[in-house]
């Protein structure tokens, strides 16, 4: 599975996509005031806000997975549930992963809802390291949410 660019025109199939997987997957873990936060706009919002530090799967304008870098982090990856299991959430990870080593990342990182034992799994089959537990600022329209997450990290090499 090719991991390309997003591509502006993508913004609401993504913003779909992040809005059911996260509503899917994470209501039964987030307390009720995040989860009223997570409209279908707020993610339209930050998808626009983030655009250049996308990478989707899938064809153009019909994306099925989808990650989001900031700075050190993985800070999101999402992947419809007829695509898991088909290796697209490991293609977005090691893209993920190549493009952070390319920005001279060392120790990347990212957050995980606490029992979302899934993307545990998968994390820590893709060779990420749950480094503890720590509270993280969750973006959402009202300003900073915070909520207790794993933390999970990842030393990556560099080409030279």
């Amino acid at each position: 599975m090719q991991v390309r660019s997003a591509d502006a025109a993508e913004i609401d199939q993504l913003a779909r996509l992040w809005h059911d997987v996260w509503h899917e997957t994470h209501v039964p873990l987030q307390p009720l005031a995040l989860i009223r936060l997570r409209t279908l706009e707020s993610f339209r919002e930050r998808l626009q806000a983030a655009l250049p530090d996308i990478r989707a799967a899938g064809p153009l304008g019909a994306p099925v997975g989808f990650y989001i870098l900031k700075g050190e982090e993985l800070y999101q990856i999402f992947v419809l549930p007829e695509a898991r299991s088909s290796g697209i959430a490991a293609a977005l990870i090691a893209d993920a992963e190549a493009r952070l080593a390319e920005r001279g990342v060392e120790t990347a990182w990212l957050a995980c809802a606490i029992g979302n034992h899934r993307a545990a799994r998968f994390y820590e089959k893709s060779g990420w390291r749950l480094t503890g537990t720590v509270v993280d600022a969750a973006e959402t329209s009202s300003g900073p949410f915070l909520l207790e997450v794993w933390r999970y990290e990842k030393w990556l090499t560099h080409s030279t």
